[in-house]
């Protein structure tokens, strides 16, 4: 209501100036510059009114389903018993069996690999500037360590066991 009335006030003032000043011959410009005052002033008015009208009250309430939380729960585990077997790597040991920086090295030894042992699958990784050709996939160091004698006679004081993340088969637990 306090609102309203201002409004009023500066209307009812724009109105007695306009017809005030054609009665007496105030000059225009003076006249320009009372009614830029007044818009201002209304102007600002409102913005007051306007910002005050912006309150929070710092809460918001929710309302949902309790299912909704059920759903959640089911479709986590759904996907956790689906993608348990997909999941294709893991830690492990693989067999290092040569670090050269000859490209063709890398690849006659994988081929070698392929040739004398081919339960073990071999990569060749490069890592600037030299070719690591490391085989198998063994989930523990023991598993590892019953092919390093036949793998050092082929590699002699070149094979060693490192810590890598392999590869497993679908189905098969880490």
């Amino acid at each position: 209501m306090a609102v309203v009335r201002s409004i009023r006030i500066a209307m009812g003032r724009m109105r007695s100036i306009f017809f005030l000043s054609s009665a007496r011959g105030i000059p225009r410009a003076y006249m320009r510059q009372l009614n830029m005052k007044n818009i201002l002033f209304i102007s600002i008015l409102l913005i007051a009114i306007n910002a005050g009208a912006q309150t929070d009250t710092g809460s918001v309430i929710v309302h949902k389903d309790p299912r909704i939380d059920l759903l959640i729960k089911k479709q986590a585990q759904i996907n956790e018993e689906t993608t348990r077997d997909s999941r294709r790597s893991g830690p492990g040991f693989r067999i290092q069996v040569m670090s050269t920086t000859d490209r063709t090295k890398a690849i006659a030894a994988k081929t070698k690999i392929y040739q004398s042992y081919p339960e073990l699958k071999p990569y060749i990784i490069y890592q600037s500037p030299y070719y690591r050709l490391k085989v198998g996939n063994f989930k523990t160091h023991a598993d590892a360590e019953e092919y390093l004698p036949n793998l050092s006679g082929d590699f002699p004081g070149t094979t060693f066991i490192v810590k890598d993340t392999i590869e497993k088969e679908p189905g098969e637990g880490l």
